[in-house]
């Protein structure tokens, strides 16, 4: 085997490799919710994964620090709700889960992807 076909060979392997570990090895981090809690819109949603109590209302408030018009929506469609988030300002949606299971949220163009876990 010639040295340029090894190396193509080894620049596939990483790439393949490296491919698994972003889309397939990511941990997603699990916050607890009570009340309320504050979610930071900047390159995706921080934290993306909230867990709440089911049959209590929950007030997720978003700041929108991201310029992207992509990010300029959020899009809960479980729960039938769709806000535009205004650059720099907060704003709050109210949420009373009446069942449990995992409901994604994302952006208005489906990019950025969020997880609202309703726990029992």
């Amino acid at each position: 085997m010639s040295i340029d076909k090894l190396l193509v060979a080894l620049i596939g392997a990483v790439g393949i490799a490296f491919t698994y570990w972003f889309f397939l090895m990511k941990k997603e981090t699990e916050v607890e919710v009570v009340d309320e809690v504050d979610i930071k819109v900047s390159r995706g949603y921080s934290p993306e994964v909230i867990s709440i109590p089911k049959n209590k209302t929950t007030k997720i408030h978003f700041l929108r620090t991201d310029p992207t018009d992509c990010l300029s929506d959020v899009v809960l469609s479980e729960f039938k709700i769709r806000k535009n988030l205004p650059l720099n300002k907060k704003v709050t949606i109210e949420v009373t889960p009446k069942r449990a299971g995992e409901f994604p949220f994302s952006c208005g163009m489906n990019m950025y992807h969020g997880k609202v876990i309703v726990k029992e």
